[in-house]
């Protein structure tokens, strides 16, 4: 049955749901991906669509921008319409200087300044971390099929920030000490919500910019377009 957030009804996701931040994405995507796609929610706007990809079921939502957004949307799909998997698919800032514009981060786990997951289990603190088995399907498809453009696919940690405009003096700097990867806004949350469930969830993040060197930031555009790397790295771990 529908909920306050997802007007649909059981059976109209798919096991695995891929998950951008923005809904004209999530259509764009549908639409890359499935002949067949059809529209199963679209409360406040956030668009989902189910149909099959490579001839299997799969099911692309929007997300919201935050922690707090994606949070209430995860929840709801995994207690509610049977979701066993979700990847995030979407954009990072890159920190490491391995790391460049265009790079595909597959995000092992991801640190936070948020407290959502520090309320989870009193005096602990959570390790938000991805599932294993989509993270090495996402690497082994990056290993075994030719990517569309230059960029090269990395594993591990980002920090997952709630704050947009506003980074504590020195701390992306900290962060690439640390080997942070990049800077995103959703992904702590994500696994969160998973772990809560037990069920499985990734995030597979394109490298729109650079905090450290802001040199070739893609456009609003670009950041719409260039995404077919990590789309195809999420497909493969959403299958997996």
């Amino acid at each position: 049955m529908a909920t306050p957030h997802i007007a649909a009804e059981p059976g109209d996701f798919a096991p695995a749901v891929l998950m951008p931040g923005d809904p004209r994405r999530a259509q764009r995507i549908a639409e890359t991906l499935m002949n067949d796609a059809r529209l199963v929610t679209d409360v406040r706007g956030m668009l989902g669509f189910t149909g099959t990809a490579n001839g299997r079921p799969l099911s692309v939502m929007g997300s919201g921008m935050g922690q707090p957004s994606f949070t209430i949307y995860a929840t709801e799909l995994f207690s509610q319409f049977g979701v066993e998997r979700i990847i995030r698919v979407g954009t990072a800032g890159g920190l490491s200087p391995r790391v460049k514009i265009g790079d595909v981060i597959v995000a092992t786990g991801a640190h936070t300044d948020s407290a959502m997951n520090q309320l989870r289990i009193p005096g602990v603190n959570f390790s938000a971390v991805a599932d294993f088995q989509l993270a090495r399907a996402a690497y082994e498809a990056s290993l075994t099929e030719q990517t569309e453009g230059d960029g090269k696919v990395h594993l591990g940690t980002v920090f997952s920030r709630d704050h947009f405009y506003f980074t504590p003096e020195g701390q992306n700097e900290a962060l690439a000490g640390y080997g942070v990867l990049g800077v995103e806004m959703e992904a702590a949350a994500l696994y969160g919500v998973a772990a809560e469930y037990g069920k499985q969830a990734l995030a597979v993040l394109t490298v729109s910019d650079h905090l450290l060197d802001h040199s070739g930031d893609m456009s609003a555009a670009e950041r719409e377009t260039r995404f077919a790397d990590s789309l195809r790295l999420a497909v493969a771990a959403a299958h997996s």
